[in-house]
């Protein structure tokens, strides 16, 4: 009996501990998303007499790529800025509008309160290029082509719905105790959601932050239908008019450093801030 329930535990042991298997289908994961990247990379250190070799390693190291990405006949350096605002700008008001409008379905009862929520969320099914053609001829008729407000608008109409559903989860699973003490010790109802809700939803309001923004740097469709003139275009779509030597030939190995350039950012901000992403987008489910 003694040594059965000895046993136990150290069958509890194997069950909970990970077994090579499981590493051996982690890294197969991990080797499979990483493979684009690094290929892309390792096509952007080529030499441009090199870049349709199927060689896995660059040899002769070349930054040729990069120096012909930022010249300045692409406007690729005028194109990140570009990319920096609208995806700047579009966070900042997509937190405040998201962060509102969540506040008010999570803490506030009233009718349809459902409804609003459910047809929020049902906004971002449309598929973004069905949406292009009346976007256009609006933009058209109100002289808004080759302006910020024509990429920063439909930009927060795809990430407002994943920002009111996230932060609504976040408001839903604090306490109103904690709102009524602060209330209790003088506070007014926006000094309390100030000080003492929005701090704790930090989680919730970074991870938002950072997934609009990452949609809002690698827009293209929009950005590219609305933009006819080089320095208001943002950097995937200058990215995608590059141009070869002789005006027909294809730059794969500038558009693939061009590419490093604009993911590599992105890249260091996840890594960075992974566990708070993580922390966010766990936090909110569980109460």
């Amino acid at each position: 009996m003694s040594a059965v329930a000895a046993a136990a535990p150290r069958k509890r042991a194997r069950r909970a501990g990970t077994s090579p298997w499981a590493y051996a289908g982690i890294t197969a994961i991990v080797l499979y998303c990483l493979a684009p990247f690094y290929w892309m990379v390792v096509s952007a250190l080529r030499r441009p007499a090199d870049q349709f070799s199927n060689k896995a390693f660059p040899w002769p190291i070349s930054l040729t790529n990069f120096e012909s990405a930022f010249k300045p006949t692409n406007g690729f350096g005028r194109a990140l800025l570009n990319s920096l605002v609208v995806a700047g700008l579009t966070t900042i008001l997509t937190l405040v509008i998201g962060i509102t409008a969540a506040y008010v379905l999570a803490r506030l009862e009233f009718r349809f309160k459902n409804v609003i929520l459910a047809a929020i969320i049902a906004t971002s099914m449309f598929p973004g290029i069905s949406l292009l053609v009346p976007l256009l001829k609006l933009f058209v008729s109100i002289h808004w082509i080759n302006t910020f407000q024509a990429m920063i608008l439909p930009s927060m109409s795809f990430a407002l719905p994943l920002a009111v559903f996230n932060l609504t989860a976040f408001f839903k699973q604090m306490p109103f105790a904690l709102e009524e003490a602060a209330q209790i010790d003088g506070a007014s109802p926006m000094q309390a959601f100030r000080k003492v809700i929005l701090p704790l939803a930090a989680p919730g309001v970074f991870t938002t932050a950072i997934l609009t923004f990452i949609a809002a740097w690698n827009e293209f469709i929009i950005a590219l239908s609305v933009t006819n003139k080089q320095e208001m275009r943002t950097a995937p779509v200058i990215t995608s008019l590059f141009t070869g030597q002789y005006g027909y030939d294809q730059p794969f190995g500038t558009q693939m450093a061009a590419g490093v350039v604009v993911t590599i950012p992105l890249v260091i901000l996840v890594l960075f801030f992974q566990r708070r992403i993580v922390e966010g987008l766990t936090s909110g489910s569980v109460k």
